[in-house]
């Protein structure tokens, strides 16, 4: 079973309706705008992990939206029209990560001059930079990230990153995990003596659900 995790942005009109079928693990982030998802009010910077169908009334301001799913690997890209984006997709292997899966929306924010000690994780996402500037290490790159910039991790592999210096920063992140992480974090630090030192970034969970890969 080849999968990935596709990260999309769409930018749909003001008053839109945007039905999203079941079955699919996705995550919904409000960038910018409003939304009522099955009839519930979701303003910026709020979100949702589902695997439900999801009926999107877009506000009378419009609305940008980004859209993390999980799909097979040879399937088309899910676009309604030009006004929605692929931006980036990552390869999933499920095997490699657990028997029982999650998918999780949250966001990691750093205050100036923050950064995320060496460490791996216990899945692959995509992030999304939303404020500031961050670079990203791992073995063998070095990649610098504005607002809007994404990039995919595949969890296993060390990472450090460095914020801004002079400006808090903030990116928004779609995870596959193993389920049993529900509510617990999953991260792992590479180095002993880091594991208690204290850390900068803080977390908000937007929301999390179990999902089936098939």
């Amino acid at each position: 079973m080849s999968l990935e995790l596709r990260l999309y942005e769409d930018t749909p009109f003001a008053n839109e309706e945007i039905h999203l079928p079941e079955g699919t693990p996705r995550a919904l982030y409000v960038s910018a705008g409003s939304v009522e998802v099955n009839g519930t009010s979701m303003p910026e910077d709020e979100g949702v992990a589902s695997v439900d169908a999801l009926s999107i009334k877009v506000g009378s301001d419009g609305a940008t939206l980004w859209r993390w799913e999980v799909v097979q690997s040879a399937s088309p890209a899910s676009l309604r029209d030009q006004r929605d984006t692929l931006r980036l997709s990552g390869r999933i292997d499920p095997g490699v990560i657990a028997e029982e899966l999650l998918i999780r929306l949250d966001s990691v924010a750093f205050p100036a001059g923050g950064c995320a000690l060496l460490h791996t994780h216990q899945g692959p996402g995509i992030r999304c930079l939303r404020d500031g500037a961050i670079r990203i290490d791992t073995e063998e790159l070095s990649s610098a990230y504005g607002p809007g910039g994404a990039w995919f991790e595949g969890g296993p592999e060390p990472v450090f990153a460095q914020a801004s210096m002079d400006r808090p920063s903030r990116f928004i992140r779609a995870m596959v995990l193993p389920r049993a992480l529900l509510g617990s974090s999953s991260i792992r630090y590479v180095n002993e003596d880091d594991r208690n030192k204290p850390k900068s970034q803080s977390y908000r969970v937007f929301s999390e659900t179990p999902i089936e890969l098939k």
